[in-house]
Parts: structure tokens; sequence; C-alpha cells
């Protein structure tokens, strides 16, 4: 028996797998029958769906294409975290959209950066504000970093079937502010997460997504051989250094736009400092281009 096909199968029906289906725990062999009438019940455009195993797929003559792609980026600075992406949401070589929001607050020092699809991860991130929120009511109390860290890893691992799939995996940047730390330190934490829900923690800058190969390396030489270390630039220098780092990963990656002066449309960046979020505004960003180039 193939028990990887069968681990997917059972993933892919959790929700519909009825009492009929008996699964021996010993020898982990399924009642493959039941499972075969109940894909065959499912309408077609559903088993199709399901059965996609690229991120194009043609049904019933319609080309199915799953905005994806972008470019995020997090570091360190003198006050805390600066965090930034870009707005170009694509579908195989198609443009979606170029305004796209990559960079969500979660809750009033915690930044949740996605790369991937675009429908998972605005889902996810919905998902973990509200249960961030519920328990912060219910408990009178800030759910701690281990318990967010954990929340929005077994979110990520719900969404594995997608991500096998391969169209719906998503990637994202995890940045938070600890606001118990004393204003003199910097609380900022920067986490990034593999597909299947593992966090790791970065004390510098992390960055993912499809460009994001492309202005890793330049991270790491800026913060071991830099004019500056990236944590000892106040928030000016820094805004300039990720936009210059966004504007590098648009000229080798498609899939991510950099400022478009004719549509005046610049990417998304926040700060996470102790007073909380901060997104910075159009205006501030266009006097730190001018600088940049």
């Amino acid at each position: 028996m193939n028990h990887k096909g069968d681990f997917l199968g059972l993933l892919r029906h959790a929700d519909t797998l009825t009492d009929e289906t008996e699964v021996d725990r010993e020898t982990s062999d399924v009642n493959l029958t039941t499972k075969r009438d109940l894909f065959q019940a499912t309408p077609k455009p559903i088993r199709d769906a399901l059965q996609l195993t690229s991120k194009e797929k043609t049904i019933h003559g319609t080309t199915l294409e799953i905005p994806e792609a972008t470019t995020v980026v997090a570091m360190r600075y003198q006050n805390g975290i600066i965090i930034a992406g870009d707005r170009r949401a694509t579908a195989g070589t198609s443009v979606v959209h170029d305004r796209a929001e990559k960079v969500l607050p979660i809750d009033s020092h915690s930044v949740l950066a996605i790369s991937g699809a675009p429908a998972m991860a605005y889902e996810i991130a919905r998902v973990l504000k509200h249960s961030f929120q519920y328990f912060r009511r219910s408990q009178l109390q800030e759910l701690s970093v281990e318990g967010k860290l954990r929340t929005l890893s077994r979110l990520i691992r719900d969404n594995l079937p997608m991500a096998m799939q391969g169209i719906g995996a998503v990637i994202p940047i995890f940045a938070l502010y600890s606001p118990q730390t004393d204003e003199s330190e910097n609380g900022g934490k920067i986490y990034f997460y593999d597909a299947l829900g593992a966090h790791f923690e970065n004390v510098d800058f992390a960055t993912t997504g499809s460009g994001s190969i492309w202005i890793r390396g330049v991270l790491r030489y800026l913060d071991r051989w830099g004019d500056t270390q990236l944590e000892n630039m106040d928030q000016r220098t820094a805004t300039i250094t990720i936009l210059r780092l966004l504007d590098t990963a648009s000229e080798y990656d498609a899939a991510t736009s950099g400022y478009n002066a004719k549509a005046e449309i610049f990417p998304t960046v926040k700060t996470i400092t102790h007073q909380g979020i901060d997104t910075l505004s159009e205006d501030y960003l266009k006097d730190c281009y001018v600088e940049a180039t």
C-alpha cells in the first residue's frame, strides 16, 4: 500500500469522512473502498481542484491560476523592527494586482508579513488576529510570545494539504515587539516559518518570497561589513536600506514590484517599537526614495 498517498487522501477528505471509514490503529490500514466512494460522490469541479499538482491547471477549458509571489523583509533597527513588502501579486506570468497588502498588523505589537498564496495567507492572518483577541478578552491578559508562535505554527501546519498540492503554500515572517522590555533595550524579535509550521528566530533580519534570494546575501553583507550594523541604524537609514533592497529584488524577480513612480505605488513599510505599530506614510517614503536613488 502506498501509505504516503493514503495519508494525503486522509488530509484531503478529513472533513467528509464518515463513521463508515474504519482505521486500524495498529496497521494504519484504511478502508479504501469507502474513501473512493466518498471521492466519487464529490462534485467533479472540486475533485479536479483537489487533484491539482501545479500552479496552473485547465479545468473544463478554463485555466485556474493561483495568485502568489512576493518579497517581504524584516530587520532590527535602533528602535525596534522595520518590516516591509512589495505590492505585487502574480498568477503565472500575469500581474493580478499591484496594490496588494502583504504586511498585516495582528495586534498592537505583532505584524505578519506574508508570502505565497494570498487567499490562504489572508485567512491565516485573520484567524491569528481573532485568536489573539479572543485570548486577550477571555483571559484578561496577552498571549505569551511562545503561545503566539505556536498558534501560527498550527495554522500553517493545518494548511499542509494545500501546500502539498502546490497551490496554497504560505511562508510568512512574524515580527513582534515585547512591550515589557525596558525602553533602553530593543525588544524586537523576528521569526520566519517553513511550510510545515516550524519557526526559527532570526536575530537581525529575515526575508522570504520569490525575490528573497537576491537580497539575503546583501543583508548579511551590510550587517557584517557595512558602515553601520542593521540594529544600529536610525529609522530613516533603515527605511532607505529596506527600500533599496526591495528595489534590488524587483530588478531580478519579475514577481516583485518596486516603487511605481507613474502610479505612485510604494511598498508597505511598518515599524514595530515600544509604542506600537506605525505605518510609514507615502510622503515619507517618497522623500526617502529621493535620497535612496
